[in-house]
């Protein structure tokens, strides 16, 4: 008896340490303060023209601060442009917005003059590859991580994923190869090897449009340089959308939008912006001196 009351009494102690946790997940699940998105009848199959962000006005919460207040802003097929700003200016909350993890409360966005709201979600997402800073890989095979985008890609198609992305040759150092386990989120990796997995489970979906999220940002000058040659390896004859903390992955966009609480304060090429003395002026300067203490 006294060993049964010790060890509902252990139970009664580790129930209430792990309330928190709990409370956290019931949270999450709860759908009462969640937006359903309505699912759209068009597949999307290319991108034919441009993607267009008419008058959008989002936040995250009824009756809160907008996170993006009137944007207007235009991609055109093919083209390159960079998405700048301090912390917080709302520069990912676009990007989420294109992937339609949100709606914009006003304003729409336009694909190929076709309200986002219109295609089928599945479709959309399955054209557009992400890069992200916060890598997320599974404790499986780098084979399996990078099939991932693509389950039934073959084994050459996976290879061939992987020399895109530069990833080919450490992979095949590793004990077994393509068939490596990694750890939870890749543990076992190094940042660059990370991001170069990730770059190759983009590259293998051949995705219309790329969105960069500080894909480089975490990553010290030597792992940068090879990651940001295999960006420029997937980017080409794509359309990509860079959001740049660190602004020497921009320099070359054909278009770039300068963000600050939540709206377009600048746009246009590097070396414009230059010109305009602005902000983007100023995030250029700070960064030369941030470069300048730390060699």
């Amino acid at each position: 008896i006294t060993s049964s009351a010790m060890a509902i009494n252990q139970f009664r102690v580790s129930v209430v340490g792990d309330l928190p946790s709990y409370r956290a997940v019931f949270q999450f699940l709860d759908s009462s303060d969640k937006q359903f998105l309505a699912n759209g009848n068009l597949k999307f199959a290319h991108l034919k023209d441009k993607v267009e962000f008419k008058d959008v006005t989002f936040g995250y919460k009824p009756n809160e601060s907008v996170v993006v207040e009137n944007i207007n802003l235009s991609i055109s097929r093919g083209a390159k442009v960079g998405v700048v700003g301090f912390s917080g200016t709302g520069k990912s909350t676009l990007t989420e917005l294109l992937l339609r993890f949100y709606d914009p409360q006003e304003g729409e966005i336009l694909v190929d003059g076709v309200d986002l709201k219109e295609y089928d979600i599945s479709s959309w997402r399955s054209r557009v590859g992400v890069v992200s800073q916060d890598v997320f890989l599974f404790n499986d095979t780098i084979q399996f991580n990078i099939a991932y985008a693509k389950p039934e890609a073959t084994q050459e198609e996976i290879e061939a994923a992987a020399r895109k992305a530069y990833a080919h040759d450490f992979i095949r150092e590793l004990p077994q190869g393509y068939n490596t386990l990694i750890g939870d989120r890749g543990v076992l990796l190094s940042g660059g090897q990370k991001q170069r997995i990730a770059i190759a489970r983009a590259i293998i979906i051949n995705p219309d449009i790329l969105i960069f999220d500080e894909a480089t940002s975490a990553l010290d000058s030597e792992a940068e340089k090879i990651v940001q040659k295999a960006l420029n390896e997937l980017g080409k004859e794509r359309t990509v959308i860079t959001i740049a903390h660190r602004l020497s992955t921009i320099f070359d966009c054909d278009n770039i939008f300068v963000l600050s609480a939540g709206k377009i304060i600048e746009q246009g090429t590097h070396q414009d912006l230059l010109r305009q003395s602005g902000q983007y002026s100023t995030l250029v300067k700070m960064q030369e001196l941030e470069y300048q203490k730390i060699g």
